[in-house]
């Protein structure tokens, strides 16, 4: 198993191009400077290297099983996360009143990387723990604040989402689960959901589910769902688990990758009901949901960064080591490395520099999210969370759909010998492919940025965005050295299409909303490409400087030499996707005569 925490080039991305730099100098960022912030990576590198990947092949292999009603998850996880949680690992960025460290989202999202990148299933159980902090943080009663969060921050108590019923996925519209009011103010929760993760386990006291379900006088459609938590054991005031809840899992779904995460197929209500508490206000249950789930979103988007990354690192390990005929220029009558073949290269240099390009858009979205919490000033607040609002569809359906190109890269490059699971390089493209799919589909995704995202403000979330990107051009141009290439050319190609998609968006929105909507997934790739790009820029920007005062790390050569890749190799495909947006909505209704729709 081949996993080395990237930690030297994590940092680098938060520092020069997700905004640590900046938030060091202001102060935003001071409990992470004098190296506190590399400290804490090491830290979590070598516990994912040691400790959690071992158990990724474990699990990929044994699978979570249901046996005699009770979740057993892989041989060595229960230890594994009872180690992980009492390291601290789920203290990172939560609540300080509640036992956290109160740390930025931006350490805590480039740890999420580390532990997904070792072992994507394992990660998946505190990722939904996190996820569910913040909507009880945000939208819980204080009573149940002083009981659950304490529990959950400290890990010993886990959380999921339990949104998905087989008649309502995606469109929550037709969610029949029902609470019933209790004289005591609690509720009885009826019904039942699939597809929970970690839904049922062995590795925490409790589970704590956060259930979308309808009251009795609820209205229809999506107005009429409340959010109630509904936990496995019923706890008393100083947190001693009781009896055991209404509600467990039926059935375990057999799937394609991350076969060590159980999910679970629930049922709630078997008896008496299970009993449950209303988190926020009745009818609003959507609003909290979406606390968790925005949060959930950025996170799922460090999943495609990290088995990408992985992948990455798979590949160019085995691309050192096979042999396969006589690269060009070759003199010997040996073999080559295949790492010597021009075509190799350019997978491998494909792979490396999508990697980047997610991870900055990912970093910067969760430097978003601490400066809409962090920041002094209201109005920078402000501005701060409607970047954020802008970013989070983008770092999570950009960078999954990076997670499936990179992952399949890294098989082709292994060749057949990719195709065989021993190698490894098949669990990464299995594991990856649902998170393009789960915490809202990456169409959906593409779907809330045109039609919610791009509006925010009057536009102008999107027209600081661009003014960003000409800023970086902008320096490109004013140093103009030779390592950068063709870069300015190119990315100023690639902001010039993303502008005129956006004018055309703006303009037809209202008129067009179907053509906009035909557009939206590829309005999306073309936002990814444009502003991936000028962040790697922004890097190049800054290890230029470095260079130029001396300093001698591979590293600083390295990230020009991808940024301009990306420039000149990858970017390039933003004026296909502008004319996608602007002239090939009539061929994609054309689905009509196609499919005698």
């Amino acid at each position: 198993m081949i996993y080395h925490a990237p930690v030297a080039e994590i940092l680098f991305a938060m520092l020069h191009e997700a905004g640590l730099d900046r938030g060091i100098e202001d102060g935003l960022y001071a409990d992470l400077a004098d190296g506190f912030a590399e400290a804490t990576l090491t830290e979590a590198g070598r516990l994912a290297e040691h400790l959690l990947l071992p158990l990724d092949r474990i699990g990929d292999r044994e699978g979570a099983r249901l046996i005699g009603g009770q979740v057993r998850t892989p041989e060595g996880w229960p230890a594994a996360y009872a180690q992980w949680a009492q390291a601290g690992w789920n203290r990172v960025s939560g609540p300080l009143e509640h036992g956290g460290f109160g740390l930025p989202i931006l350490l805590n999202a480039a740890c999420i990387e580390i532990w997904t990148a070792a072992n994507m299933a394992f990660g998946l159980c505190p990722l939904l723990t996190i996820g569910a902090i913040e909507a009880l943080r945000v939208h819980g009663s204080p009573e149940l604040q002083a009981l659950y969060l304490p529990r959950l921050v400290a890990g010993t108590w886990t959380a999921t989402m339990n949104l998905t019923e087989p008649q309502a996925g995606s469109d929550l519209s037709g969610l029949k689960t029902r609470a019933v009011p209790e004289a005591d103010g609690s509720y009885r929760i009826f019904g039942s959901k699939i597809f929970i993760t970690f839904g049922d386990h062995d590795m925490a006291e409790n589970i704590v589910h956060l259930v979308l379900a309808r009251l009795p006088d609820a209205p229809e459609g999506t107005r009429g769902i409340s959010l109630f938590l509904v936990p496995k054991f019923l706890a008393d005031a100083d947190g001693s688990l009781g009896a055991r809840n209404d509600l467990r899992c039926i059935s375990l779904e057999h799937k394609l990758g991350i076969h060590g995460s159980p999910t679970c197929a629930m049922v709630f209500g078997e008896k008496e009901g299970a009993r449950g508490w209303l988190i926020g206000e009745p009818h609003r249950g959507l609003a909290c949901m979406f606390t968790m789930m925005n949060n959930a979103r950025l996170n799922v988007g460090m999943q495609g960064v990290a088995i990408a990354e992985r992948a990455t690192q798979l590949a160019l390990y085995h691309a050192r080591e096979r042999r396969q005929g006589r690269a060009p220029g070759e003199k010997s009558d040996a073999m080559s490395e295949i790492i010597r073949h021009p075509d190799v290269q350019r997978m491998l240099m494909t792979m490396k520099a999508l990697v980047l390009a997610a991870r900055a858009i990912c970093l910067m979205t969760a430097d978003s999210i601490d400066r809409s919490q962090r920041e002094p000033d209201v109005e920078k607040r402000k501005k701060a969370s409607e970047r954020a609002g802008l970013l989070t569809p983008l770092a999570k359906a950009f960078s999954t759909d990076i997670g499936n190109e990179v992952a399949s890269l890294g098989v082709q490059v292994h060749g057949g010998m990719g195709y065989i699971e021993d190698m490894g390089a098949a669990q990464l493209m299995r594991d990856v492919r649902i998170a393009a799919i789960y915490e809202g589909t990456n169409g959906i995704q593409a779907m809330d940025l045109v039609l919610r995202k791009l509006p925010l403000s009057g536009g102008e979330a999107m027209r600081a965005e661009l003014a960003d990107m000409r800023e970086i051009i902008a320096a490109l141009e004013s140093i103009n050295a030779e390592a950068f290439g063709a870069m300015p050319i190119r990315l100023g190609e690639a902001v010039a299409s993303l502008e005129r998609a956006v004018d055309f968006m703006r303009a037809n929105l209202e008129t067009r909303p179907k053509d906009i909507l035909a557009g939206a997934s590829p309005f999306l790739r073309l936002f990814g490409l444009a502003r991936g790009g000028t962040a790697l820029a922004r890097g190049a920007l800054s290890a230029h400087r470095l260079m130029s005062r001396g300093a001698s790390d591979p590293l600083l050569a390295a990230r020009i030499a991808l940024a301009r890749f990306f420039a000149e190799n990858i970017a390039t495909g933003a004026s296909g996707l502008e004319r996608n947006i602007t002239e090939g909505a009539g061929s994609v209704h054309a689905a009509a005569d196609a499919f005698a729709l």
